[in-house]
């Protein structure tokens, strides 16, 4: 059975990754394994982009909302040609 952990529980070990403590002592204090561990802070992670900082997180949820985008783009590239097809030139 696997533990749920809030966000604001995943972004504290985060910060304390981030702050220097050791990843041994962090997944020892609060009963970690590695596997979660590392999960949390490679998704977190920050790359760098054009002088930008995003994470692998955003990363993802940005491929997601970019994919929602193109099927309604190409829905209303259908749409429009159903539409312009059953106009009766003047």
């Amino acid at each position: 059975m696997s533990k749920k952990y809030t966000e604001e529980f995943k972004s504290m070990i985060v910060e304390l990754y981030k702050s220097g403590k050791a990843p041994t002592e962090i997944m020892r204090e609060y009963g970690l394994s590695s596997s979660t561990f590392y999960k949390w802070t490679n998704a977190k992670a920050e790359l760098a982009v054009d002088g930008d900082t995003v994470t692998a997180e955003e990363v993802k949820q940005l491929k997601k909302q970019l994919a929602i985008l193109a099927t309604e783009n190409e829905i209303l590239k259908k749409a429009m040609a159903i539409f312009a097809s059953t106009q009766e030139p003047r």
